[in-house]
């Protein structure tokens, strides 16, 4: 790699840092690349990326950006978890973390918001944009939907009630 291929790779890292809800950073040794594809794929249908990096070039993309914290836990062979969705990342890594043991969580951020390896597990926890969207369209579609009801229930009554009266007559 010559240096404007790392220089372009310190400013792509450097973007990533900064427009990331959430950067979780994990040691991937002994993963096949079978494995890592399918990390990358769980990634890509969450809204995320895997990103792998020198730990070197990342130290200093990581210079003055909010998550710039992470850089304690830059060694070894890591790998970058990133999203937009401050929780998505730290989802699909948590999950996949359980199932394959050679993926090892460290840590991470969320801004300025340093996460220990319990504090990326805490956020995975969390609800993401998409429920939380959901959960609030149902709260204001509730109210709505009760006062259909209340409008209707008189006039369902009242049929019922001719109903049984005009059963009653004949």
């Amino acid at each position: 790699m010559d240096r404007a291929q790392k220089e372009q790779l310190v400013e792509d890292l450097g973007q990533i840092f900064e427009s990331s809800g959430v950067v979780v950073v994990a040691h991937y040794e002994g993963m096949t690349v079978a494995e890592m594809q399918d990390l990358r794929a769980q990634m890509r249908e969450a809204g995320g990326s895997v990103r792998v990096a020198k730990n070197k070039l990342a130290k200093i993309a990581l210079e003055g950006k909010p998550c710039a914290s992470i850089a304690e836990y830059l060694s070894g062979m890591t790998v970058l978890a990133y999203s937009e969705d401050p929780v998505a990342a730290a989802k699909v890594v948590d999950k996949y973390a359980k199932g394959n043991d050679k993926l090892v969580v460290l840590g991470g951020a969320m801004g300025d918001t340093a996460l220990d390896p319990a504090g990326v597990k805490s956020v995975a926890g969390m609800p993401s944009r998409e429920e939380l969207i959901a959960s609030i369209v149902g709260c204001i579609g509730a109210p709505a939907s009760n006062i259909a009801g209340a409008i209707g229930a008189p006039a369902s009554n009242i049929a019922s009630t001719l109903s049984t009266i005009e059963e009653k007559a004949a």
